[in-house]
């Protein structure tokens, strides 16, 4: 089985966020940055099917030559070998056209993406790349088992979970769940080492129109000041309530 991984260079959420040029572009001066959460779930249930049924695992970003760290650290934890498409991601169709690109001429039977980035949490590109490809698609994956072309996978839904199956070749969504936070991968020193032999492709990108962009971004409001309310002073707290914080 060959398994594509995809996976988003996103900053960590201890950075601090920043726009520049009018608040129109992030600002990436001192950001740090990962492997996108949801991505990361799915490398380590790859990895899983890589150890426990010997697939091929080959994680792709969609990005510039900022991004490679990342796809080592990927290499490291276990994939086999990365792609880069060297292409700046302006919005989710671009990066799905890329993505169907590599999935086509690789041959690929699962692909696992995250079922949302981190930073921009848009949520289109797996469904998309999917679209694109005609693959079947299941989305908000938290359990998926392969046996030859059959699949059977549990997604979460509103109020509950749901049990599905279908066949290869598949995309899913991965997300929280997919696998337990206790079993995600730390590279080793060895892993780290052999991540600097491993492959890693530059993929030049294929033409696709760029249909969105970013007009303005702003920050969330500051939290205003705590109000205190004297113990004694009952009507004043119950105006508060009413009239400003309108929960009552």
């Amino acid at each position: 089985m060959k398994i594509l991984v995809c996976i988003s260079h996103v900053p960590d959420t201890t950075s601090k966020i920043n726009f520049t040029n009018g608040d129109t572009e992030f600002d990436t001066n001192g950001v740090q940055y990962v492997i996108n959460p949801n991505d990361e779930y799915g490398l380590t249930r790859a990895i899983s099917f890589q150890e426990q049924q010997g697939a091929t695992v080959t994680v792709v970003n969609v990005g510039g030559p900022e991004t490679e760290p990342t796809l080592r650290k990927a290499l490291a934890i276990g994939a086999n070998e990365a792609i880069r498409v060297n292409a700046t991601p302006t919005d989710g169709f671009f990066v799905a056209k890329q993505l169907a690109e590599i999935i086509k001429n690789g041959n690929y039977d699962l692909v696992i993406a995250g079922k949302e980035s981190l930073d921009y949490n848009g949520g289109m590109v797996p469904g998309m790349t999917a679209g694109i490809l005609d693959f079947n698609f299941l989305n908000s994956c938290t359990n998926i088992t392969v046996d030859g072309t059959n699949v059977k996978a549990i997604r979460e839904i509103d109020g509950g979970k749901e049990t599905v199956s279908t066949t290869l070749p598949l995309v899913i969504g991965a997300q929280k769940g997919l696998v337990e936070e206790k079993d995600l991968r730390i590279p080793n020193m060895r892993g780290i080492m052999t991540a600097r032999t491993k492959p890693l492709t530059i993929s030049d990108p294929v033409e696709a129109p760029i249909n969105t962009k970013a007009v303005k971004f702003e920050k969330p409001a500051p939290k205003s000041a705590v109000k205190l309310v004297s113990p004694d002073n009952l009507d004043e707290l119950i105006n508060l309530l009413h009239n400003e914080a309108k929960v009552i």
